[in-house]
């Protein structure tokens, strides 16, 4: 008992100095202008061509109070603050029962904010997440409420308020998830769109029907326990089938939203910005952005994966020569899913990882030329571990193979066996060095591409080859200016030599064999199928595990590195397989269409010598396939090079 009644002395005192703080700061206020609230959290997109193609708050969905039915009105007020048009801002009531229940229930759900103070920080407080964002949100509200009606309030509130899928204000929501405007919707519609801004991942009824429902009826007892609705209504509206649409009528791309979202992810790490957007009256965000290339990717996404498929996608395209991201998909469909898995996933790489390998292998002496024998091997380490990696379909060549061809079929004997050989640091060591900041195991089977790296990281480190060694930094902002045009921030390029120009030329041209008819003997090249398709020529890799379908690919101009796979890590079907290299194939073609088909210039010291390109030799008069292959001079293979295999002592055929 005496524990209650200290609490509630507690209370009643800082209710009172609460209080006391709002009545200094009314009249403080007197004396100050008007808070402006049009501007504020208005954030603007600009693409690549400083063309506005985002515009958050006081959008053209703004709606008036008037626009929008009285069921979102009422169901609004009685779920989320019944006070409203009694209180002064804050609902010292409401906060003393939350306190109360929080204490003795030990823990914090119960939550007292009102309207104007989730207005007031849908405005202002986006990033910050301290302490002295508390005191900012107190003092806003209290401004708010002191400059504008209570009428306005709300209508602000109800055009900036988050409804999910990255639908933002109540036109825009009821557009989206039923198809017409906000003056329209009935009670259950209404009551359905009400019950959403609490939790919108959980509460969407496109994420968790059935946990909607709940949600819509508690947004009904609310209006039943307030006498807005009779028990008989509530019970009609519960039960009204619901014809959700899930999409927005003006047809915009809405994949997009997944570029937003990673935009403003990447503001928050900029120091230069004001955590308070009051500071800024707005923002103007220029991006790296391409609607062309976005919607190029998106309709690819669309045609390559079925509808029905719960397979994901994530994808980006960028400019290998500076790291600016111009079109991002962090998922197939932004509606069902706002979970960005470019900027939040890491899956396992596969076959992806070769390339830093064969890079490295380069640097330490190899040519396109050195041979190491495909057949089933079996290493054998320390304390009698053994380790028998296997080729796709267990198909070996059982004969000396180059590595030119080990890329073609994205031989795993063949990069095991180069691994070790060079020592398991190799490998890393070039991975770092591009942009791989992910943790990378020492272990045998590091080059098939057992660790987790994210889509950005690969995009990041193909670039380096594809720019013919920099360094480059994933980015999609290029500046930010606040409201008057003044400059907050502004990328400054970031790039730094750390490969060799040659080798990642004879890299690229490696990487052609993927899809080169010359390279078919006793396997195929990966993507093969597609090359009469190919009306340009490019450096692809694809890469495969049980769970994760992965193809990254580029010219001098343009990367795009698409996965697909399962959320739940389920396995994916033979069919599925064709959806990553579909959508990376008709990308890139659309994106290239009517520009002419540019590769990279052959440098002064390379050599060009006709080989079998499975063998790796120099080509005699009885081989059937040819190709001339590059060199750097002095390293031309000869007919008496030596197999790699003799060198290492810890692999055995088996």
């Amino acid at each position: 008992m005496k524990f209650f009644k200290t609490l509630s002395k507690l209370i009643v005192i800082i209710i009172v100095f609460f209080a006391l703080i709002k009545l200094s700061t009314i009249l403080y206020l007197k004396s100050t202008d008007r808070l402006e609230i049009g501007t504020a959290n208005n954030i603007l997109l600009y693409d690549k061509d400083n063309n506005l193609y985002f515009e958050g708050n006081k959008s053209k969905e703004w709606t008036p109070l008037n626009k929008i039915s009285k069921h979102i009105i009422n169901s609004t007020i009685y779920t989320e603050d019944k006070h409203f048009y009694e209180h002064a801002g804050f609902d010292y009531l409401r906060i003393l029962k939350a306190s109360i229940i929080n204490i003795t229930s030990g823990d914090t759900s119960q939550g007292a904010s009102t309207i104007t103070q989730q207005y007031a920080k849908n405005l202002f407080l986006d990033f910050d997440k301290t302490w002295k964002r508390k005191w900012d949100e107190m003092w806003y509200t209290i401004r708010i409420e002191e400059d504008y009606t209570k009428d306005e309030i709300l209508e602000g509130y109800l055009n900036t308020i988050n409804y999910g899928h990255g639908m933002y204000g109540v036109e825009n929501a009821s557009q989206f998830y039923f198809g017409k405007s906000a003056k329209k919707l009935n009670l259950a519609e209404a009551s359905m769109i009400t019950g959403i801004p609490k939790s919108p991942s959980n509460y969407s009824p496109l994420v968790d029907f059935d946990t909607a429902k709940k949600r819509q009826l508690l947004v009904l007892e609310s209006l039943v326990d307030n006498g807005i609705i009779t028990e008989g209504q509530k019970n009609e509206a519960y039960n009204e089938k619901l014809n959700i649409v899930g999409k927005k009528v003006d047809g915009n791309l809405s994949t997009a939203m997944y570029y937003h979202d990673a935009v403003l992810k990447e503001l928050e790490t900029i120091d230069s910005i004001p955590k308070s957007l009051n500071d800024t009256k707005g923002l103007k965000i220029y991006t790296t952005f391409s609607e062309s290339a976005q919607a190029s990717l998106e309709k690819n996404i669309n045609k390559s994966i079925p509808e029905d498929s719960k397979a994901q996608v994530s994808s980006v395209m960028m400019n290998p020569k500076n790291g600016a991201i111009i079109a991002l998909v962090g998922g197939k469909n932004y509606s069902e899913s706002s979970y960005n898995r470019v900027t939040d996933s890491k899956r396992q790489v596969g076959s992806t990882m070769k390339p830093y390998l064969y890079y490295a292998a380069l640097e330490n002496g190899f040519t396109s030329s050195t041979t190491f024998t495909s057949e089933k091997t079996t290493f054998s380490f320390e304390n009698n571990v053994k380790y028998t990696p296997k080729n796709n379909n267990e198909t070996y060549g059982n004969k000396p193979i180059s590595m030119a061809t080990a890329i073609a079929y994205s031989e795993n004997i063949y990069a095991v066996k180069t691994h070790l050989f060079l020592g398991e640091d190799a490998l890393i060591n070039v991975a770092k060095r591009v942009g791989i900041n992910s943790k990378l195991e020492k272990i045998p089977s590091l080059p098939l591409g057992t660790n987790e790296i994210s889509i950005t990281e690969m995009a990041a480190g193909y670039s380096a080859f594809a720019n013919l060694g920099y360094k480059v930094v994933p980015h999609l902002i290029t500046k930010v200016e606040d409201k008057d045009g003044n400059v907050l921030y502004e990328y400054k390029e970031q790039k730094k030599a750390v490969l060799n120009s040659d080798l990642c030329f004879i890299l690229n041209n490696m990487l052609t064999a993927t899809y080169d008819k010359d390279y078919v003997d006793y396997n195929y090249p990966t993507a093969v199928g597609i090359a009469p398709k190919m009306t340009h020529t490019y450096a692809l890799k694809s890469g495969t595990t049980s769970t994760d379908n992965w193809n990254i690919g580029y010219t001098p101009d343009v990367l795009t590195a698409v996965w697909v796979g399962y959320d739940d890590n389920k396995e994916l079907k033979t069919n599925e397989y064709k959806y990553s290299q579909n959508i990376w194939l008709n990308t890139m073609e659309d994106y290239l269409k009517d520009k002419d088909d540019k590769w990279y210039k052959v440098p002064d010291n390379m050599s060009t010598v006709l080989v079998n390109p499975i063998t790796g030799r120099p080509a005699v008069d009885t081989d059937n396939k040819k190709k001339l292959m590059y060199f750097i001079k002095g390293t031309e293979p000869k007919d008496t090079d030596q197999v790699f295999d003799e060198k290492i002592g810890n692999a055995v055929a088996s």
